[in-house]
């Protein structure tokens, strides 16, 4: 594991922050989840974007040149063929409840190896399960933001794999699904690609964004649009996404089998030539 904390890389073993900052008290960070290749972190601007729009609507410090250095600096230290970097961002520590000054926040970078989904196992594709649980988001800023108190997709991501799933889809108090626990919902349906809107409960994912254009550009109609479980039982075909899964088919959704398309594959293969060149 690769560690960098606050532009200093360290051993992972003496890395620490004090029990009084914010992430441990209070679930109070922001963070992106990137993937890499080689010695190359794939859509770094996109990412970096969404954190520092989250971060200036909620007064978090976020020094965007200075992170950008160490993405750069760890790019080139990587080794593994695939690897997940997350970056975490804190306001450091707490007296009370009052926000820390931004001179004590924090930026916490590491880089792991990771496996690639097998073509294999894209073929057979996920088994899902409709969450017990609903999307929270306690703040009603526009686009949701990646938040470190991430307990309700934690409950829901760990109800799945009790279910013997690959992932929790969430759905809202009139029946429309959401979101999966770390992943974006996509369905074809009439020849059109639809896609949950966003709002206060669904997150404007980096991968989301890339499929969007991607199927632009290969002349797919996306329209963003609720849908309904009955609608997606019933769909073309159906898949999640997220910056490290790229594109994943859903099999099932509650031990009922969904139709199987071959739309993803030409989506993926495009947006693979769009980002990873």
């Amino acid at each position: 594991m690769l560690v960098c904390l606050n532009g200093t890389f360290i051993p992972h073993e003496v890395a620490q922050l004090p029990i009084t900052d914010g992430g441990f008290l209070f679930g109070d960070t922001l963070f992106e989840t990137l993937k890499a290749f080689d010695q190359k972190i794939l859509l770094v601007k996109e990412h970096l974007d969404r954190l520092q729009l989250s971060a200036e609507l909620i007064d978090f410090p976020c020094d965007r040149k200075r992170i950008e250095t160490s993405l750069h600096q760890m790019a080139n230290s990587l080794s593994a063929p695939v690897s997940r970097v997350r970056l975490t961002l804190t306001r450091g520590t707490f007296q009370g409840l009052t926000f820390p000054t931004p001179e004590t926040g924090s930026y916490l970078l590491t880089a792991i190896k990771m496996e690639e989904i097998s073509e294999p196992e894209r073929e057979i594709g996920a088994a899902c399960v409709t969450a017990p649980n609903q999307r929270i988001n306690p703040l009603s800023h526009l686009p949701q933001m990646k938040r470190g108190n991430y307990s309700d997709c934690l409950y829901a991501a760990n109800y799945a794999r009790t279910k013997g799933a690959h992932e929790a889809l969430f759905v809202d108090p009139n029946g429309n699904l959401l979101e999966g626990s770390t992943s974006n919902l996509f369905a074809l349906i009439d020849d059109k690609l639809l896609t949950p809107p966003l709002g206060q409960t669904v997150l404007a994912g980096v991968m989301r964004r890339q499929i969007i254009d991607a199927a632009a550009e290969l002349g797919i109609l996306v329209c963003e649009k609720e849908i309904t479980k009955k609608e997606l039982l019933e769909a073309e075909e159906a898949f999640l996404c997220n910056s490290l899964i790229d594109i994943l088919p859903l099999a099932s959704l509650d031990g009922k089998p969904l139709k199987r398309g071959c739309t993803w594959k030409t989506i993926l293969k495009t947006l693979k030539m769009r980002i990873d060149t």
